[in-house]
């Protein structure tokens, strides 16, 4: 799939809410289409918070959903233990979080998984060829390795299941390979300490991985060469609704005016938008990484990596190693648990043990905006001037490409390139035929 060129219909200004690597594709891709875009952040630059330490993968091999029918076992044995890959805080008294539940459960039969990958798919294989181009195009760096991703299996049920789903994707047009452990040692020399424990693996040779901040950073350099204003350290105190319109963005600063909103706040969104009515199925999901050096260790892989039964994803960013993963549902809560960021630490050191030095680990977690089918919030919204672009989940630095690309060219009064249904806030509002 191809990204092609923006031809411009209409030139408008624009205000993007949020400067993570979602608020910033958004914002290159309508200066390019010619709309004079402002950029309002609460954080003092781009790509400072859910951007900030991600796992690194460019990743539409991770596209099944989080609803699947074999998530509710493995959610049940998880149930008290502080270190489980997914943990529910269901203890909290959040309306939210529990019909936010209620729909995940809603979403778990085959039948409805099956349908969330299709369209996670179609954004994240067709944003892959965004970022190709976008590459191409501006020559940015940002510590990409373009080699591929590697997911590997201990459990043989587990590898069986993972070889079902791949025949899913693969009817949707991504590239997987069902590996032996001999195979994926030799795709990856650096698992060639826990060969013998390997049932096989999954490697998706088209995918890719990179240091999203720094991506984010060197985007909004460029976008800012472009004409986008960037305001940084602006407090967001809403959004103002006129009639079946937004009037303008109310902020510390004063009130910002355009005639088009975009809103990317990752999971400030559903705040922002209740005010106008609007309910966003989107919630908080508290995820860890660490970053090690790597430098005097030979250790560390060079291709991406995805230990499925640990739920956890290596990216090779230069000279550091990003480990990542774990979801922890526990509202706005930022706090860094030293058991989960324990347990990062420790599946990394038995997955490479000479893959860097963990003594001089960094820590990091970060909020990420997750629907309960896992599809993202994209494109309009019943007020007339203002769009979505939320809810991407672990797979916003993957999707971001493309769903800055579709929402400049809604702004913009253009079909995007890729089909738009089952993408938006009328799923969640509309009865399912």
């Amino acid at each position: 799939m191809k990204c092609s060129g923006l031809s411009r219909r209409t030139q408008v200004k624009v205000v993007v809410i949020g400067a993570g690597v979602i608020g910033t594709t958004s914002a290159w891709y309508l200066a390019k289409a010619g709309h004079d875009v402002t950029v309002v952040d609460r954080r003092e630059g781009a790509g400072l918070e859910t951007s900030f330490a991600n796992g690194g993968q460019i990743s539409p091999c991770h596209a099944e959903p989080w609803a699947n029918p074999s998530v509710l076992p493995k959610v049940l044995k998880w149930l008290g233990r502080e270190d489980a890959p997914l943990l529910f805080r269901w203890s909290r008294w959040d309306p939210a979080l529990w019909a936010w539940g209620l729909r995940f459960l809603a979403n778990c039969p085959r039948s409805r998984a099956e349908i969330n990958t299709e369209r996670t798919l179609r954004v994240a294989i067709y944003s892959r060829a965004c970022l190709g181009e976008l590459r191409a195009e501006t020559g940015i760096e940002y510590d990409q390795q373009i080699r591929g991703i590697l997911h590997v299996y201990r459990d043989g049920a587990e590898f069986e299941h993972a070889c079902r789903a791949a025949e899913v994707m693969i009817r949707h047009g991504l590239k997987r390979l069902p590996r032996t452990p001999a195979e994926c040692v030799a795709i990856e020399p650096a698992l060639a300490a826990v060969q013998s424990e390997l049932a096989g693996g999954i490697y998706t040779p088209d995918d890719e991985s990179g240091d999203a901040h720094k991506f984010t950073r060197r985007l909004a350099t460029l976008a800012e060469a472009k004409g986008v204003e960037f305001r940084w350290n602006v407090p967001i105190q809403g959004l103002i609704p006129d009639g079946d319109r937004v009037a303008g963005l109310a902020t510390a600063q004063g009130t910002i005016r355009a005639e088009a909103y975009v809103l990317a706040a990752g999971c400030d969104s559903p705040l922002l938008a209740r005010p106008l009515g609007l309910r966003l199925p989107v919630i908080p999901a508290k995820g860890y990484s660490i970053t090690v050096p790597v430098a005097g260790h030979g250790g560390a892989p060079s291709v991406s990596i995805t230990d499925d039964e640990h739920k956890m994803v290596y990216s090779r960013l230069g000279d550091r190693l990003r480990a990542a993963g774990t979801a922890e549902m526990a509202g706005y809560d930022l706090t860094l648990n030293p058991v989960r960021a324990r347990l990062i630490l420790d599946n990394a050191r038995r997955l490479f043990p000479d893959g860097g030095d963990f003594d001089r680990a960094e820590p990091w977690a970060g909020l990420r905006p997750v629907t309960p089918d896992s599809v993202p919030l994209l494109g309009a919204t019943p007020l007339r001037n203002l769009w979505l672009n939320t809810g991407h989940g672990t797979l916003g630095w993957t999707m971001s490409c493309g769903s800055g690309r579709v929402i400049a060219d809604l702004v913009s009064g253009l079909s995007p390139q890729i089909p738009m249904e089952g993408l938006g806030l009328g799923r969640f509002t509309q009865p399912r035929q």
